[in-house]
């Protein structure tokens, strides 16, 4: 009973944590609101209503909370274990551009072969992306984060070159590739936003689940994170589970870069991942789920939320779109401040029981 008492409170605590940074940028939020002359509690119930509370509305959410859940769980799997994975924007991007080339090169295919053949395509392509970063970690033990920083922005700038130049839509008032073929497209259910690659999104993440919390391989990364010396220590092959880690985050990234082509955006642009960036929103769904694919799952739906509700809030009132980009630095600040506090709060610990050592 204890035992349980002591789990209640421990998630009771680790809810509150989360949910605090939220509702304080809320709360700094409405002074933007405020100053913007509108009243805070009907444009944020106008921001969540026209998200949830209609079904049209409800499945416009869940078609953008998709790729916002393949890229929070490519960013947990990586950062689970100690390794920090900043290329998922760059792994995203690659994989929508091969996929909108090969979508408008094959459309000949039926669709029945062409969207499985391009949804594996473009995981192929996030592990690529990925294979770099994750043998120079592995062999060299070269900082992750560094490469993969680097590697985005050369890779934003080869795609630009590619698209402004050798793959450019002549017919585009602006810089595109063409747009895919009508095979490539993944199918809308009804006449609502929602297509069939959330329920592939939901397969993947019930799978992920399994890997996290009963497999080998969940437990294994478990155990980089909290002590890669121990685990190497205990026999784990750290640097093949480096690799494996690693080119697994990618291929998450590079299937949502390719879902995210084929149900949205049916042609790359230079803004086709968004401002910030899927890869970007997936660091913050990460940390908002605690690294845990329930915690992402439900952060995800809820900055789908504001995604979906910001147009309408640009639209029913004088408050701009941009609120949301406000509310998104805010939450981020928070978190930051978070587990800054952590951190600081194991170190005290330590410092404690060596100044204890060295008065005996």
């Amino acid at each position: 009973m204890s035992k349980w008492n002591n789990n209640l409170s421990s998630n009771l605590r680790k809810s509150a944590s989360t949910i605090t940074p939220i509702l304080i940028a809320f709360l700094i939020g409405a002074i933007a609101i405020i100053l913007a002359k509108e009243n805070p509690l009907s444009t944020y119930f106008i921001l969540i209503s026209k998200s949830l509370f209609n079904i049209k509305g409800v499945l416009k959410t869940l078609h953008y909370a998709a790729p916002l859940i393949l890229s929070g769980l490519a960013i947990a799997v990586s950062f689970k274990a100690g390794l920090f994975n900043m290329g998922i924007e760059g792994q995203i991007i690659s994989s929508g551009f091969v996929v909108a080339i090969l979508g408008y090169e094959l459309a000949f295919l039926p669709a029945g072969v062409l969207i499985p053949l391009l949804l594996l395509i473009g995981i192929v392509v996030g592990v690529l992306v990925a294979l770099l970063p994750a043998f120079l970690k592995a062999k060299y033990n070269v900082n992750e984060m560094v490469v993969t920083l680097l590697l985005n922005y050369a890779i934003f700038a080869i795609l630009e070159f590619l698209t402004s130049t050798v793959f450019r839509d002549p017919s585009s008032g602006y810089v595109s590739t063409s747009m895919i073929g009508s095979s490539a497209i993944i199918s809308r259910i009804g006449d609502s936003k929602l297509t069939l690659f959330f329920f592939i999104t939901i397969a993947v993440f019930i799978v992920m689940y399994f890997v996290f919390h009963r497999s080998k391989l969940g437990f294994e990364i478990t155990a980089m994170g909290k002590n890669r010396s121990f685990a190497e220590a205990t026999g784990m092959e750290t640097q093949k589970k480096t690799m494996y880690i690693m080119l697994l985050s990618g291929a998450l990234a590079g299937l949502a870069g390719a879902g995210w082509m084929m149900g949205e955006k049916f042609a790359y642009t230079l803004s086709f991942s968004g401002t910030p960036g899927l890869g970007w929103d997936g660091m913050l769904i990460a940390l908002l789920g605690g690294h845990s694919p329930i915690g992402i799952l439900i952060a995800a739906i809820f900055y789908a939320v504001l995604k979906t509700g910001s147009a309408s809030v640009a639209i029913y009132t004088n408050v701009p779109a941009e609120i949301i980009l406000l509310l998104q630095a805010l939450i981020i600040l928070f978190l930051s401040i978070k587990f800054f506090n952590k951190k600081r709060v194991k170190k005290e610990p330590k410092k404690e029981a060596a100044t204890n050592g060295s008065d005996s």
